[in-house]
């Protein structure tokens, strides 16, 4: 009966997150990712240096919206994003989930910019709907008003990973269970 009510918790959660009840549609939905999208690079450009050269070095990158509840022994997080492929232009739109256990209590909005250094590493995440495993436990804390201190973290050969906050850039993440897959609503039609 736990394992039950475990299951139905997550994927409402999951459901809650998919924007499977946000009423857009395609069109509105690909135009509100590309606006998170710019923000989030405008914001990460203009508190890390360095973000322009790996930016400009990159095969792709993808930039995705995060939620995350805590319920306390039980986490997930939802969101969406898109990957683009700085030779062709072309972008694929994604969404992300992940699930986990652990004591807490609350809901975290972040950010996440992935920085990939060849084709080889940017295909297998937009087509393999890379599972992330890799846990970087490096920190850095902005500071109050949205700080200046940040660096990537290499998450996996060939790929960097920002993650920001409404505080700045913060660097400590944890990817373990991060499911990330093409959303065929957003990229068929």
């Amino acid at each position: 009966m736990k394992q039950l009510l475990k299951s139905i918790l997550f994927l409402s959660i999951i459901i809650a997150f998919s924007g499977f009840w946000d009423g857009n549609t395609p069109k509105e939905d690909r135009a509100e990712i590309i606006k998170m999208r710019d923000e989030t690079l405008n914001r990460l450009l203009q508190n890390d240096v360095q973000a322009q050269m790996y930016m400009d070095r990159a095969y792709g990158y993808a930039v995705f919206s995060n939620v995350g509840v805590n319920v306390v022994l039980f986490s997930a997080e939802g969101g969406y994003g898109v990957a683009h492929n700085n030779l062709s232009g072309e972008n694929t739109y994604m969404k992300m989930a992940s699930a986990g256990a652990g004591f807490g209590l609350g809901v975290k909005d972040f950010r996440a910019v992935f920085l990939f250094e060849n084709e080889e590493v940017f295909n297998r995440f937009v087509n393999s709907g890379w599972e992330a495993n890799a846990q970087a436990d490096a920190a850095a804390i902005a500071g109050e008003h949205g700080g200046s201190i940040s660096a990537a973290i290499t998450v996996a050969p060939g790929v960097k990973l920002y993650k920001i906050t409404k505080n700045g850039v913060a660097i400590q993440a944890t990817l373990q269970g991060t499911k990330y897959w093409k959303d065929d609503r957003l990229n068929n039609e």
